[in-house]
């Protein structure tokens, strides 16, 4: 039912519903036909298409006590969204699945949509369409369509030599779900911000955008499931290896005032939804920040070998294990469950 379309045997009140929820699409010219129909229909695209899938399942990814309605909806497209910044690619359209749970009232899937058609305005995307079912938990899954303007960025290019790059900060999501969960005591201002990088993280897209327009493209990779374990990703896929300064990792000042300087969470937990890229030298982090607009932080290099990650600096003898395997027995909190 792509296009939210209606069907006879269904119950008066999801077409309803459905009508509600899409009543205040405003699509792009780009749509010729969106919400009403068995698909969508979109305009012919000139340039290689990206498509990505993620979900969102209650228990799994969030507690509904966590989130007010929009801001959930803001980040369940901005977990799709940072896909797109990954591939360097400009998003275009998305369709959504909403399998909906007793209890949840339309009111609350109103105020969903309010934030997913604010993330979709910011991004300049469309909804277009989606489908509606009844299930045990909420769960929200979008599957989105982008495209290539440039070169892509991959996870297979990374050669020996290339530096290390990370945007923003590191670890942040991960203490804001552990607060979230009682695990961890915050208060003030370092509490509101670790918290808001868990409920409303910023997809990378125009930093992404801008890796892809450099001579040489990057491999590059969104943090989502840890730092270690998505910069694994990168060196499986390339059949290298790489040392990181364990205290070049970036760590934010509420991050420092909440668990000090180790970086053990920050390398393994996940959601962030940073860019971590591996590019050959000659860029300074300073020339990257201006050039991505936001803060670039250079943290290690790729070294010829095994695929696994080797630890520099005086942080170094506090991290547990040199190499990829071990890397999941440190995740401790991170519920993320995300498709690789």
């Amino acid at each position: 039912m792509t296009g939210l379309a209606r069907r006879p045997k269904e119950p008066s009140g999801e077409f309803e519903l459905i009508d509600r929820l899409c009543a205040g699409l405003r699509p792009r010219s780009r749509t010729i036909l969106g919400p009403g129909d068995d698909c969508a229909i979109l305009a012919p695209i000139k340039h290689p298409v990206l498509v990505t899938v993620d979900s969102m399942v209650e228990g799994v990814h969030f507690r509904i006590p966590w989130f007010s309605a929009p801001v959930l909806g803001r980040k369940a497209l901005a977990v799709n969204l940072s896909d797109i910044a990954a591939a360097g690619g400009w998003p275009l359209a998305c369709v959504i699945n909403l399998a909906i749970r007793p209890g949840i009232d339309q009111r609350f899937l109103a105020q969903l949509y309010v934030g997913l058609r604010q993330a979709a305005s910011e991004a300049d995307l469309d909804i277009v369409g989606g489908n509606i079912t009844r299930s045990p938990a909420l769960a929200i899954t979008i599957t989105l369509i982008g495209e290539v303007r440039r070169s892509a960025l991959r996870r297979d290019t990374a050669r020996h030599g290339d530096e290390i790059f990370v945007t923003g900060s590191i670890g942040d999501a991960a203490l804001g779900l552990k607060i979230l969960d009682r695990k961890l005591k915050a208060r003030g201002a370092h509490r509101h911000f670790l918290v808001d990088r868990f409920r409303d993280p910023t997809p990378r897209l125009r930093a992404g955008q801008a890796l892809a327009g450099l001579p040489s493209a990057p491999a590059a990779i969104d943090v989502s499931d840890g730092l270690c374990q998505d910069l694994g990703h990168i060196l499986d896929r390339s059949g290298v290896g790489a040392e990181l300064d364990a205290d070049a990792i970036p760590l934010s000042d509420a991050y420092r005032a909440v668990f000090g300087d180790d970086p053990s969470v920050a390398l393994s937990s996940g959601e962030d939804y940073e860019l971590l890229f591996c590019m050959r030298p000659g860029s300074s982090a300073a020339t990257l920040t201006r050039r991505l607009g936001v803060a670039v932080h250079r943290i290690g290099g790729i070294v010829r070998g095994k695929p696994e990650i080797k630890f520099t600096g005086q942080s170094a003898p506090i991290l547990k294990s040199p190499g990829i395997a071990g890397f999941d027995q440190l995740r401790s909190g991170n519920r993320s469950g995300r498709r690789r």
